[in-house]
């Protein structure tokens, strides 16, 4: 249960440092070869400079502070570990309004030096 109890406190600071604009803290615990794929282009980010940029984009088009885990599922062992979560964030529709917009997170994790890190990032939203 520790690989556990410490991969759920690091994507809840990383959610918790969406919420509050934190770059550092979101960048923080991601590789330098992060790979994502997201919702919005661009559909694949490879490198943390990339991951980065793609933040600028998420601020523009959503309301400041709505980023909340529903349900986060982990599977670890010593060295790699897995989770999948359903979440949800504030989008800007047509109109202006913002309204919520529930989505899907997957991230992939590799203990480096007795730290989880991540390596791979998914976003995606339910089909209409």
């Amino acid at each position: 249960m520790k690989n556990e109890s410490q991969i759920r406190a690091l994507i809840d600071n990383w959610a918790a440092a969406v919420r509050n604009k934190d770059m550092d803290g979101i960048l923080a615990h991601h590789s330098n070869d992060l790979v994502m794929y997201d919702v919005p282009p661009p559909f694949k980010s490879v490198g943390l400079e990339a991951y980065r940029n793609t933040w600028d984009i998420f601020f523009k088009y959503t309301k400041p502070g709505v980023f909340d885990i529903r349900e986060l599922h982990i599977m670890a062992d010593e060295h790699i570990a897995f989770c999948y979560a359903t979440m949800k964030c504030s989008d800007k529709s047509d109109t202006g309004e913002f309204i919520e917009l529930p989505f899907r997170l997957t991230t992939g994790l590799k203990k480096i030096d007795d730290q989880w890190v991540i390596v791979h990032e998914h976003h995606s939203i339910p089909a209409k």
